[in-house]
């Protein structure tokens, strides 16, 4: 999602992407590290919007988002869960998810694409891994676990009290995992390589 400090000029998402293209220059955006996800997708904006606002890099989602609310740092992109309680109690600006559907944690927030700004989709998820050698029935085994937790109304609610999205069952399990790793090479190399990215 995309959010910014709670006195950042602009009232809403249309504004905030004017707004950053005509300041682009003198804003920075914060992030937790080289190579995360707020780091990636901002990345992402930047390209779409065609600005290079100052990246400002911390050790992790909670320090910059603690920039952020103290108006260290403009505005992040970052998975919702980092910024979701503090937009919720007002102490951030919250301005638009970049999912397919609205999230239930933020209902009034509107997507990218109904904001105007269709390009800037990015999703981040989690995965379970396992070494390569690990045998099969073992993986199975994991899997399964897995499923069940996710079915599990508790862990459901819990994660989407924390802006969460669960996967439906037809996108969970191994041979889903393995899609959307090689999806997402694929689709985040070239942002990477274009922005001349290094870790140090």
């Amino acid at each position: 999602m995309i959010f910014a400090r709670r006195d950042f000029p602009p009232a809403d998402f249309k504004e905030f992407v004017s707004y950053v293209k005509a300041n682009g220059d003198k804003l920075n955006v914060g992030h937790a590290g080289v190579g995360s996800i707020s780091h990636f997708t901002a990345l992402l904006l930047d390209s779409i919007l065609d600005v290079k606002p100052a990246m400002v890099p911390f050790s992790g989602a909670g320090p910059a988002i603690n920039a952020l609310v103290g108006s260290q740092v403009d505005y992040m992109t970052d998975s919702i869960s980092s910024p979701v309680q503090q937009i919720q109690a007002g102490t951030a600006k919250g301005y638009a998810v970049a999912t397919p559907a609205r999230n239930p944690a933020l209902p009034n927030l509107p997507t990218t694409r109904e904001a105007g700004l269709p390009e800037f989709q990015a999703t981040g998820w989690y995965g379970l891994f396992a070494p390569k050698a690990t045998p099969q029935p073992i993986l199975d085994k994991l899997t399964d676990a897995l499923d069940k937790a996710l079915d599990d109304e508790n862990v459901r609610k819990r994660l989407i009290d924390l802006g969460c999205d669960i996967p439906p069952k037809e996108r969970r399990g191994q041979a889903a995992l393995a899609a959307l790793v090689k999806s997402e090479i694929a689709r985040w190399t070239p942002v990477i390589k274009a922005a001349n990215v290094k870790i140090e």
